[in-house]
């Protein structure tokens, strides 16, 4: 049986799709009931609506080791999807502790009840810093930890680590760090808050860029490798990389809605942030747009996916089309 954690996200959810699609057994983990109706609804949104059935729903956290316990048995595969996602200062100590502990706990149970293998959900904040003499970011990019990096990240980057000492240990374990996600059914979080954002009226853009790819890509890979011989790698996912403004403007094409207008200047970014930080010390305000967040919002930072492409001859989804067909679901 394949234990899937943080089914109730993104990931996780297109995940359990993919899986019951192929009549896999399935057990996934839930913290409220509420959260498994979105679960359940995008199933509803792909048509799939018997395939929900076949998942086998447990109450259980990273953090709580008892339902942990429970979990656990009889799985021989798992998937790792659970993680905290919070750019707030204030969140800090909540996101390591999720994003690091949790995963430490994931790799226990792994390691105690002799999983075949653990895939891992990173991302690309985890991976390194270029070096001046560098221009593409890969899987072997050094991590520089005198460079400013969002607790986020500094929690995936942790997370890795205990990912890496449960290989040590004698684990088997793949690991995907995926680029901006992007996929239907989820619009109040994550990227889906950019959809949100354009659609009620976002004013402004940045040329700052990174790597986004399609959901469906990221569960398709992360089978193929946990299906394969492969163990012991990371790879980085990502179908292109694209300018914010690009992006954007894709998105508000699809949607069929005013284009975002202004051009917010790092400089604009910067002052921003630091009347959001004062919002956040006077009236409590939880923060929208972190230093680290400002900074990524107009940095130009380029991704290979040649070691994946290499790894499984795939060819990925185009980032646009694929705006275009998930904005009609």
């Amino acid at each position: 049986m394949i234990l899937v954690t943080g089914g109730t996200g993104l990931v996780g959810a297109h995940l359990l799709i993919h899986l019951a699609d192929k009549r896999e057994e399935i057990r996934a983990i839930y913290r409220n009931l509420e959260n498994i109706q979105k679960t359940k609804s995008l199933f509803s949104l792909y048509k799939k609506d018997a395939l929900f059935e076949l998942i086998q729903w447990i109450e259980a956290d990273v953090l709580d080791i008892p339902s942990l316990e429970h979990a656990f048995q009889g799985i021989n595969k798992v998937y790792h999807c659970a993680a905290m996602i919070s750019f707030d200062p204030k969140d800090e100590n909540l996101v390591r502790k999720t994003n690091i502990e949790g995963t430490a706990n994931i790799v226990n149970f792994c390691l105690t009840y002799n999983i075949q293998k653990l895939c891992h959900v990173s991302s690309i904040a985890a991976l390194g810093d270029l070096a001046a003499h560098e221009s593409i970011i890969t899987e072997g990019t050094e991590w520089n930890p005198e460079k400013l990096h969002s607790d986020y990240a500094i929690s995936k980057y942790g997370s890795e680590m205990e990912i890496w000492r449960g290989q040590q240990e004698g684990l088997k374990v793949i690991m995907v760090n995926p680029g901006v996600i992007i996929g239907p059914g989820f619009w109040n979080q994550g990227s889906g808050e950019l959809f949100t954002k354009v659609k009620n009226g976002l004013p402004f853009y940045t040329k700052g860029s990174t790597g986004f790819i399609a959901v469906t890509d990221v569960i398709t890979i992360m089978h193929q490798l946990m299906e394969s011989d492969i163990y012991g790698e990371r790879y980085t996912l990502i179908g292109q990389n694209i300018i914010f403004k690009d992006f954007l403007f894709s998105i508000a094409d699809a949607l069929k809605v005013k284009r975002p207008k202004h051009h917010a200047t790092p400089f604009m970014i910067n002052t921003l942030s630091k009347l959001d930080w004062i919002a956040s010390i006077f009236f409590g305000k939880k923060r929208q747009l972190s230093k680290a967040s400002a900074k990524s919002s107009y940095s130009t930072d380029l991704y290979s996916n040649e070691k994946i492409k290499n790894a499984l001859n795939i060819t990925f989804i185009d980032v646009f089309d694929y705006i275009q067909k998930i904005t009609i679901l």
